[in-house]
């Protein structure tokens, strides 16, 4: 989902780097972690996480708040996803359950303030971080009466929310798909946005954007439709598969994934 619109406000409220004088009471001070390069635009790190020109190793963490951590298959066929399109060869995955913020919805503030208390994971010499965090609220822009919910979200270069609550109250209203299936398709196609896609960072090599819909692809099936990123459209997408035998998410069309190659990916 692009929110870029909000990200200028985001950047400003967030870059807090420690600095810390020494004390007269010779007391040790925290030492700072600088925070900067995890502070930007979506889409910004695209080629460094497809290449290992900047970085050669991913540690992505997983916060979760208890009760909400993600399926075991989803993790794996998000692993899987890496794999395909980044050159990173390590690729870690830190787990961290979270107590509820006890909200009925969420911001995507609200959401990036819950980051800055309870993030532990920053790029580190040649280490780039991603930080993912499992909520069990809906978002605020959701229109349930009108069936638009969102399943997943954007932010920074390496942030993004996954609305897992949502995804399981989806998946509970579908004979022919899965929890697993819908956190996979979700999980994968917003972090097709932090590696660029659609002319988010990784410039696109031929005209493939949906007119109506920013950011998002117009060629049919692939994992950048917009429809994913919509509780409605994803049941669809994923119903429609399974009646035809076909079991997995959507991968990315042709048109995105030369838009990976071309910005470092496979």
């Amino acid at each position: 989902m692009n929110n870029r619109f909000l990200l200028v406000i985001l950047l400003f409220l967030s870059i807090a780097i420690g600095c810390s004088k020494n004390s007269d009471d010779g007391n040790p001070q925290p030492i700072s972690v600088d925070k900067s390069a995890n502070l930007k635009t979506t889409g910004d790190s695209a080629n460094e996480i497809l290449s290992n020109n900047t970085f050669d190793k991913l540690q992505i963490e997983i916060a979760y708040v208890e009760g909400f951590r993600p399926t075991a298959s989803a993790m794996t066929n998000f692993m899987s996803f890496l794999s395909l399109h980044s050159f990173k060869q390590e690729i870690d995955i830190v787990y961290q359950e979270l107590p509820s913020p006890n909200e009925e919805k969420l911001t995507l503030e609200e959401i990036f303030d819950l980051e800055k208390e309870n993030r532990t994971v920053y790029n580190d010499g040649s280490t780039l971080a991603i930080y993912i965090y499992f909520a069990d609220a809906p978002s605020e822009d959701d229109k349930e009466e009108e069936d638009l919910v969102t399943l997943g979200a954007v932010y920074l270069n390496t942030s993004m929310v996954i609305y897992e609550d949502t995804i399981r109250t989806l998946a509970s209203k579908s004979n022919l798909v899965s929890v697993g299936d819908v956190e996979t398709a979700t999980l994968n196609h917003e972090f097709g946005h932090l590696l660029g896609l659609v002319d988010l960072g990784s410039t696109p090599v031929n005209a493939h954007e949906d007119v109506d819909a920013e950011n998002h692809c117009n060629v049919e099936e692939c994992l950048m439709r917009a429809e994913l990123q919509f509780g409605a459209g994803m049941k669809k997408m994923l119903e429609n598969r399974a009646s035809k035998g076909i079991a997995e998410a959507p991968g990315l069309g042709p048109e995105c994934i030369l838009d990976l190659q071309a910005n470092g990916g496979k």
